[in-house]
């Protein structure tokens, strides 16, 4: 069987990444991310054997987590991408890894935050010559691309998750 979980397994993490790439380099992360990782999370709950009651629970989670990130897209806290791949990657850690999420997206966030508001100020005459990104990225007054920040707190949560917990069971 662990030749199947894997591949379902690593979905969360490879969109995560992907997903932080993304708002990096465009400041956007596209709605199909979120969805593959709502897709994807069924079939693995599965093959890790999730019981019934705790499929249940993961979504109420979920659907907690986008109506307080709707709130925080309302006063322009959060942007509506980081809103669905927040509540889309709370999807998979469940109650479990919701909370440890949330401490390293703050904790990670805060330290990037902080590295890109000084990189503005040092380095933005160092990359107007290079990629239109990296350039929008060095904006004085400009974006905060949180998802890199999102895709960090998920791989430091993934591997409290019941998910993982059940497959490293599994291995005992």
């Amino acid at each position: 069987m662990d030749v199947l979980q894997l591949p379902f397994l690593a979905i969360l993490p490879a969109l995560a990444i992907l997903a932080g790439l993304k708002d990096l380099t465009s400041m956007k992360i596209p709605n199909w991310i979120s969805g593959l990782l709502i897709l994807g999370f069924f079939p693995a709950a599965l093959l890790m054997g999730l019981p019934p009651t705790a499929f249940a629970i993961h979504i109420g989670v979920a659907v907690a987590a986008l109506l307080l990130g709707m709130g925080l897209f309302a006063v322009r806290l959060l942007g509506g991408g980081d809103v669905k791949l927040m509540a889309s990657a709370i999807l998979w850690l469940g109650p479990g890894g919701a909370g440890l999420f949330l401490v390293w997206t703050a904790v990670i966030g805060g330290l990037f935050c902080a590295a890109l508001l000084l990189a503005r100020a040092w380095l933005q005459p160092y990359v107007a010559n290079g990629p239109g990104w990296a350039a929008r990225l060095m904006e004085p007054k400009g974006d905060i691309p949180y998802g890199v920040a999102i895709a960090a707190g998920v791989l430091a949560a993934y591997p409290a998750s019941p998910l993982m917990a059940a497959f490293l069971a599994g291995q005992g």
